[in-house]
């Protein structure tokens, strides 16, 4: 089997779902290539993977740098065209970007079956058997599949010896430079700013005092969601919403909404063809996420993901959104039409939720029994997840959902920016964590120094 490895390096080391697709490939075969569109300078990263049996591809040229995604899937897809394999592999998304957007980009550029969020896979008689959430399921060859943080990429061997990495420009293959770098990305960053989004002054107190200020909170009317103030810009004369989800984004910003059955990406696209919306906006979810890069692919328009404000001028739609896993928020406009953006919601949710990170992993008898005491919702942090602490539907973060309940607890969660984003809407909020010094304090109204 000829495997295929799209992976990305950041600031020197391998996007760690990238590090987590290549080590599913290894498991898989003994023919692996590793695939990275990049600068020159990635070129020593590359040639340390050679280490692990795997060969090396970089594909650098100046002429495409300030490529977003969908220029890379198409150099990508030019490059692989030129290639034998059996099954591409891409890691979920990458950790600057946290779009998932190149894998499902890829895939409808070289008309590969898709399955996205693999937990597992293994050969079978049928070509693969895969595990995603959802369970699992056979898939035939050539495909493309992306794959979650569930493998750990093995160390190389003391004795093995680096290989030389192949490096194409686009003298290389036959490619469209106007469908490569800036020219041929239809998405444009205006601005960006640092995210300070959702800070708050915390409080420490003792964890006897949990379960009576969590009664008083209760009763208090300040205890209630926190509302993100309502839009009062210039709108939009019409909007298509993929779905119910999306429509109350939709309706923030246009004077009429167009409800769009959630059907296939291929149906959407044609309709879309037909009736030329200016704005389409999908719900951030698993299916929106991967949908709506496909549609990008057909409508040949750029596409923003996750977006947690939207304005306009009454042409134009300015999408913002967290970058570089959070830290800081984008403001990013859309050349072509129609103007497609991907909608962070909230998630209904109980008025509590319990919510367990890294540091609950080995006691999710404790975290469990306290949300049953609480009578709270169940919730987890990206890195419970990547351990299969918790399933991904109870993941809370900017790759999982939004949530404002009342009251918002964080037992043993770090803070990463990707995760207090996502709960800066909740009444208020109380992390139980042993290290003063977490970032997740930041972001609370009360902090308990504590193991649960």
């Amino acid at each position: 089997m000829k495997i295929l490895v799209c992976v990305k390096v950041i600031k020197g080391e391998l996007n760690p779902f990238d590090a987590s697709a290549l080590e599913c490939a290894l498991r898989l075969s003994d023919d692996v290539t590793v695939i990275s569109m990049a600068a020159e300078s990635c070129k020593d990263t590359l040639r340390q993977l050679t280490r692990l049996g795997a060969k090396a591809v970089l594909i650098s040229d100046t002429a495409f740098a300030g490529s977003d995604t969908l220029a890379t899937s198409y150099i990508l897809s030019a490059v692989i065209q030129t290639m034998d394999y059996d099954l591409i592999i891409c890691g979920r998304q990458s950790v600057d970007g946290d779009t998932a957007q190149t894998g499902p980009m890829l895939s409808k550029r070289l008309e590969l079956p898709l399955v996205c969020g693999v937990m597992g896979a293994e050969r079978s008689d049928e070509g693969l058997h895969i595990r995603t959430r959802n369970g699992g399921a056979e898939i035939r060859l050539p495909a493309l599949i992306t794959v979650e943080r569930g493998y750990i990429l093995r160390f190389p061997s003391i004795f093995s010896k680096t290989d030389d990495v192949t490096v194409i420009d686009r003298a290389g293959f036959a490619c469209d430079l106007s469908q490569c770098g800036l020219k041929g990305s239809p998405t444009r960053v205006i601005k960006s700013f640092e995210n300070e989004r959702g800070r708050r002054i915390c409080k420490f107190i003792s964890m006897e005092a949990l379960f009576p200020l969590i009664e008083e909170l209760i009763k208090r009317p300040t205890a209630e969601r926190k509302q993100s103030p309502a839009y009062t810009g210039r709108r939009l004369k019409g909007v298509w919403a993929v779905g119910d989800a999306a429509l109350e984004k939709a309706r923030e910003i246009a004077d009429e909404v167009v409800c769009i059955e959630a059907s296939s990406a291929e149906e959407i696209a044609e309709r879309a063809v037909r009736e030329k919306p200016r704005v389409i906006l999908w719900n951030a979810d698993e299916w929106g996420r991967k949908n709506a890069a496909i549609a990008a692919v057909l409508l040949k328009t750029g596409l923003c993901a996750d977006c947690t404000e939207l304005e306009t001028d009454g042409e134009t739609l300015f999408m913002y959104r967290p970058a570089q896993g959070g830290s800081i928020t984008a403001k990013i406009k859309c050349l072509t039409l129609p103007q497609m953006a991907t909608v962070r919601t909230k998630s209904t949710c109980e008025d509590i939720i319990v919510s367990g990170g890294r540091g609950i992993y080995a006691h999710m008898d404790q975290l469990r029994a306290l949300a049953d005491r609480l009578g709270a919702q169940l919730g987890a942090s990206r890195g419970l997840v990547d351990m299969n602490g918790a399933p991904y539907d109870m993941q809370i973060g900017l790759t999982g959902k939004m949530v404002s309940p009342k009251i918002y607890i964080a037992v043993g969660i770090s803070g990463a920016v990707h995760h207090t984003c996502a709960i800066e809407g909740s009444g208020t909020v109380i992390a139980i964590n042993p290290d003063k010094s977490a970032r997740i304090f930041d972001y609370a109204d009360y902090g308990i120094i504590d193991r649960l």
